[in-house]
């Protein structure tokens, strides 16, 4: 029980518990870290905002927090931190707004983006043109899917063609779910064995089915994936090569039209180096989408 709940505290105080990463509850943001450059408001920017939020003065952001370290539940339980709770934090800074996130399961936040629930979302989502018909994007990192076994005993394969035959343990609504299922697919067509896809509502309940045996592999969004596996102590490694590497966005609801406002706010971070700031914190450098190249709903497939 001990090294299972390590993906309780190095998966549950790290990667956030089942309970809390399905959980609605309204949660503040952590503060940007102390190394971070603060971000003041910009007139420019704040000028943007559609005049329902600005009147509301909080941007309402979407999370699920069981994604470390992009969204996850910090020591204290309940408050969601992260690389995108600090993002949020920023921009909100920038556009004039206090951000507050909402702790909600991964696949009901779209849905709740376009019923208005909720104003932004900030949770690893992959802009796609099938997620663009629903919502908007402004992309801000760029990323690739990747793998993880247990490191002794676990699955041996070099790329998603060799899962033909295995269990593998995904987030509902995710890309990887997509892809493996897409895979496997193309495994029985071929003649080969099937790709048994295990479906979570968490990614916490997903890392928990690798870790007892149930699932032969995880696959998680590649800084997420690696994370996991340096949180884990030794029990998981990452395993083949990184897999259809393709932007993250912030999801905003087509009305009342916030994009432009977020995507001014983002290029305002890059400019002070608070952007920088906030990925480095997180070791995630390096997969951040240059100023010049940050764009609304930049997906190509």
């Amino acid at each position: 029980m001990r090294k299972w709940i390590g993906v309780a505290l190095a998966l549950m105080s790290l990667a956030g518990a089942a309970a809390c990463g399905s959980s609605k509850k309204s949660t503040t943001t952590s503060g940007t870290p102390a190394t971070t450059p603060a971000a003041a408001a910009n007139a420019t920017v704040e000028a943007l905002v559609p005049a329902s939020v600005k009147s509301k003065g909080t941007l309402t952001v979407a999370a699920d927090a069981s994604y470390a370290p992009d969204e996850f539940v910090g020591p204290d339980g309940h408050t969601v931190v992260g690389m995108d709770a600090d993002l949020s934090k920023a921009l909100g800074q920038v556009m004039g707004l206090k951000v507050s996130v909402v702790n909600a399961t991964f696949a009901t936040i779209i849905p709740g983006l376009a019923a208005g629930r909720f104003d932004m979302g900030a949770s690893s989502f992959t802009d796609n043109k099938l997620r663009e018909k629903t919502v908007d994007f402004v992309d801000y990192a760029n990323v690739g899917e990747s793998f993880y076994t247990k490191t002794n005993g676990g699955a041996s394969i070099a790329s998603i063609a060799d899962i033909c035959g295995k269990t593998v343990s995904v987030e509902s609504g995710t890309t990887e779910e997509g892809d493996a299922k897409t895979q496997g697919g193309k495994c029985t067509k071929a003649g080969k064995a099937a790709v048994k896809v295990l479906v979570f509502s968490t990614q916490t309940q997903a890392n928990l089915a690798v870790s007892s045996g149930r699932a032969q592999l995880g696959f998680a969004d590649t800084p997420v994936a690696a994370y996991q596996v340096k949180q884990s102590g030794g029990l998981f490694k990452l395993i083949g090569a990184a897999y259809a590497p393709a932007p993250y966005g912030l999801a905003i609801p087509k009305k009342p039209g916030l994009a432009p406002a977020v995507l001014a706010a983002l290029k305002a971070l890059d400019a002070n180096g608070t952007y920088a700031s906030i990925f480095a914190h997180w070791g995630l450098q390096g997969i951040e989408i240059p100023a010049s190249q940050v764009k609304i709903n930049g997906a190509t497939s």
